[in-house]
């Protein structure tokens, strides 16, 4: 019963969030300069084609009527149509949004690898050389900027020696570099996370236990000490993963990579009120959604944390 009731506020502070998110960019969107009308119509046009197309869009209503109109849509699963292209935003999301996963996704895949192996390491062989080393490297690559690394990458494995594209986004081959990118600055961090969670358990009384009742050092590792050290090491990945899923709008620039924080980008510049929107909210609840099923994985992860809201 715990669990049904912890789920089922979670779920109400979700659908909270996404109502206050969705109000404030609907006000915030409509602050900033410039007439999406003139934007599409360009400078020279006459006002009475301005006007029309004012009062096509919806844009010559009073605010407060746009707000309702619009909140009603949202209700209806109607993100509404871009001003540009006429196609409904759902339909300009999906279109963008696989490149954006399979970033996301091989970008994390590289990230894990990096900082479970590092971070692992230097947890084991904490306070020596190795791990003042995997430290600095992480330290460092922590304050390297992707707009920095990502045009270094090009300079060195495209342009000099060939290997990958430049940019775009039409294949495997285009992946790797922008993945790279942004895999090396997330385990950065995620290193640091891996091995000081890693290094707490190790000085717990239950690893000098296990390893006198004559377990192995793998079993100890894998059924023990990894298990209790996710709950730091699970959020950190979902936060970043969501992070990654709601558009890395720097790489994707630099790379050309035709995902939802290009898209958002171009959408912005362009006065796309519908298409902003849908996409912040896409984004929003994208990312609320994966905190969310992080929160409901620690019930199956940790013993402690499952006790605590089966007594609630």
């Amino acid at each position: 019963m715990g669990l049904n009731k912890y789920i089922i506020k979670r779920i109400i502070l979700l659908v909270f969030l996404l109502w206050a998110v969705s109000t404030m960019i609907f006000f915030l969107i409509h602050l900033i300069p410039g007439d999406p009308v003139v934007s599409i119509l360009g400078e020279g046009a006459n006002q009475q084609d301005i006007e029309r197309l004012r009062n096509q869009l919806g844009l010559n209503k009073p605010l407060i009527e746009q707000y309702i109109s619009y909140f009603k849509d949202i209700l209806n699963f109607n993100l509404g149509n871009s001003i540009f292209n006429n196609k409904s935003v759902i339909s300009n999301i999906l279109e963008y949004l696989p490149n954006t996963i399979y970033l996301a996704i091989f970008s994390m895949i590289i990230a894990i690898l990096i900082s479970f192996t590092a971070g692992t390491i230097s947890a084991f062989k904490e306070n020596t050389i190795t791990d003042s080393v995997i430290t600095f490297l992480s330290s460092s690559a922590l304050a390297i900027p992707n707009f920095f690394l990502g045009p270094l990458l090009i300079i060195l494995f495209s342009i000099k020696l060939g290997w990958f594209p430049v940019s775009g986004s039409e294949g495997f081959k285009y992946l790797i570099l922008p993945s790279i990118t942004l895999g090396t600055s997330l385990s950065a961090y995620l290193t640091r996370i891996v091995r000081v969670s890693i290094s707490k358990e190790l000085k717990k009384p239950y690893v000098l236990f296990a390893r006198a009742k004559g377990l192995s050092e793998k079993h100890i590792f894998f059924h023990h000490i990894l298990k209790n050290a996710m709950i730091p090491i699970i959020t950190t990945i979902g936060l970043q993963f969501g992070a990654l899923l709601t558009g890395s709008i720097v790489t994707e620039t630099v790379f050309s990579w035709q995902g939802i924080g290009v898209l958002l980008i171009r959408s912005i510049n362009r006065r796309d009120y519908p298409l902003v929107q849908g996409l912040i909210i896409f984004i929003t609840f994208v990312y609320l959604f994966i905190n969310f099923a992080v929160d409901i994985s620690y019930f199956f992860i940790s013993p402690a944390i499952r006790k605590e809201i089966e007594k609630k």
